[in-house]
């Protein structure tokens, strides 16, 4: 498989703190990569490393081959790289089509005309609704933000950066915040949602187990800063010592802290 992203020895320090220490990782086409961990473990980390928000005390962070340490999550979202919030980031007083169409505009390199560009250019409007349509958003285009549902205004934040047209997207925790009669249809909605918009790679944060199993092809465990395991999920979760670091309770308590 072609590997996407990739991590070499990658460490962090927050001065005397090591929060990440040699962690090698990749992340290749057509996966869903999980990275799980208790909390303290270095998932946020990691991922703002991934997505640039942080440059690393050592080790290289490429993307296509190309290193990215520390470029910026607007750069990388230019390159292919987009990432999708732990908490719901929507414009409350926006429709859904003007917050998908700010989305299609930022990818465009157009980020200062934003909305009076929104009502006139068909190709953007076009493309905002094709993914309302992917994300099962169309009836609710006109419907402003603020009045959805908290399953949808999360779909809507995870289609805001599907608007990207990323090769590669981070979803941290995308159900959290959702009831868990919701967070499987959701699930079922960025899984079609990604192959429809030729996503090639996901790397999926989630502390629910139960997700965590039914979607990823591969799991990354990471405890105190280092990477305990990397593994298919039947062999990840036929392992009673690494689920009990990670979870931290016995075997099918399909849990985990943040």
């Amino acid at each position: 498989m072609t590997v996407l992203l990739e991590t070499r020895r990658v460490g962090k320090s927050f001065g005397p703190f090591r929060a990440l220490d040699g962690v090698s990782m990749t992340a290749s086409a057509g996966e869903v990569l999980a990275i799980v961990g208790p909390n303290g473990a270095g998932k946020t980390t990691l991922v703002n490393l991934l997505t640039g928000l942080l440059q690393p005390t050592d080790g290289e962070v490429f993307f296509q081959g190309k290193t990215i340490a520390g470029q910026g999550p607007v750069l990388l979202a230019e390159l292919g790289l987009a990432r999708a919030f732990q908490l719901i980031q929507i414009f409350p007083r926006l429709t859904v089509r003007e917050s998908l169409a700010i989305a299609v505009i930022s990818r465009r390199q157009r980020r200062w005309s934003l909305l009076s560009a929104v009502a006139s250019d068909k190709p953007i409007q076009d493309k905002a609704r094709e993914i309302a349509r992917i994300f099962g958003l169309e009836a609710r285009l006109d419907t402003l933000a603020a009045n959805l549902s908290q399953g949808e205004k999360k779909l809507l934040d995870v289609a805001s950066a599907f608007a990207l047209d990323p090769k590669v997207i981070l979803l941290d925790e995308p159900t959290s915040g959702v009831s868990t009669a919701e967070k499987h249809g959701i699930m079922e909605t960025l899984m079609k949602a990604a192959k429809a918009a030729g996503v090639e790679g996901i790397i999926l944060v989630e502390h629910d187990m139960d997700l965590v199993s039914a979607y990823s092809h591969r799991v990354m465990a990471l405890s105190e800063g280092k990477v305990l395991a990397d593994l298919p999920p039947d062999k990840f979760f036929a392992d009673p010592l690494i689920l009990e670091t990670i979870v931290g309770k016995r075997r099918g308590a399909h849990a985990v802290g943040a």
